[in-house]
């Protein structure tokens, strides 16, 4: 998976949390970006990657995750898996949480609010 395309994954995964367990699964801000949504601090970590798949390797740091979290997160992973990068970048284009803040030469904030409401509708 790319930068980007997790990036674009982070969202959806905020997005399911804030619905399904009414808490957020990442205290990082999501941030309106020119090609999508972005938690900036997941971006920096791994921009060294730029256009191409991340590595995945045998990281020290093991982070427990509770069972039911863990499955939201892959059924999150394994739909947005089915779209391309790009593809996914159109849906959320036209999706009011990214569409509403998103300004050219600015970085807004995507409110876990405002999230947690438009998921809560569809």
């Amino acid at each position: 998976m790319s930068n980007l395309k997790l990036q674009k994954v982070l969202y959806y995964v905020q997005a399911e949390f804030l619905v399904v367990t009414n808490k957020p699964c990442f205290k990082d801000k999501i941030e309106a970006w020119m090609f999508g949504p972005v938690v900036k601090s997941v971006y920096r970590n791994y921009r060294v990657y730029a256009g191409g798949n991340i590595a995945v390797g045998n990281s020290k740091q093991r982070h427990h995750i509770k069972k039911r979290d863990m499955e939201l997160i892959q059924g999150i992973v394994d739909e947005c898996d089915q779209y391309s990068n790009s593809s996914l970048m159109q849906i959320i284009f036209k999706q009011s949480p990214y569409r509403d803040v998103y300004q050219k030469y600015f970085h807004n904030t995507i409110s876990n609010k405002t999230l947690k409401d438009f998921f809560e509708e569809e």
